[in-house]
C-alpha cells in the first residue's frame, strides 16, 4: 500500500548541530492505505530510506511513499517539530521564526 504526496518537502530535523533524522513532509495526491483524504497534509516518521531518484521514500514505521513532481529540502529545528506535525509547512515556521515578536503595551 503506497501513499502518494505533491508539494513534498524532505525535512533535516536538527538539534542544534546534531542531525536528530529526516521526514516527509507533503500534500496528500493519492492514499491506498485509506488514512489520509486527497489534500490532507502529511508529515511521515523518520526516513530510513530514500531514493530521489526513483521518487520513492519508505519510513520508520514501514509506510511507503511515492513523491509526485519536484521537491524541496528544508531544516527545521527540534523545538520546531511539533509545528510540522500540526500542519505548519517548512516554509511557514521559517516565516514565523524570522518575524519580529509581539511588543506587549
Amino acid at each position: 500500500m503506497i501513499t502518494s504526496v505533491r508539494n513534498w518537502y524532505i525535512v533535516a530535523v536538527m538539534d542544534g548541530e546534531q542531525l536528530v533524522g529526516e521526514v516527509l513532509y507533503g500534500t496528500v495526491h493519492n492514499d491506498q492505505t485509506f488514512r489520509f483524504f486527497e489534500g490532507d497534509y502529511v508529515t511521515t516518521s523518520r526516513i530510513v530510506s530514500m531514493d530521489v531518484k526513483a521518487q520513492q521514500v519508505i519510513t520508520s514505521s514501514n509506510s511507503y511513499y511515492v513523491l509526485k513532481g519536484s521537491g524541496k529540502q528544508a531544516t527545521i529545528d527540534l523545538d520546531d517539530f511539533e509545528l510540522l506535525r500540526h500542519g505548519f509547512s517548512p516554509e511557514q515556521i521559517r516565516v514565523l521564526n524570522s518575524s519580529s515578536p509581539l511588543l506587549a503595551h
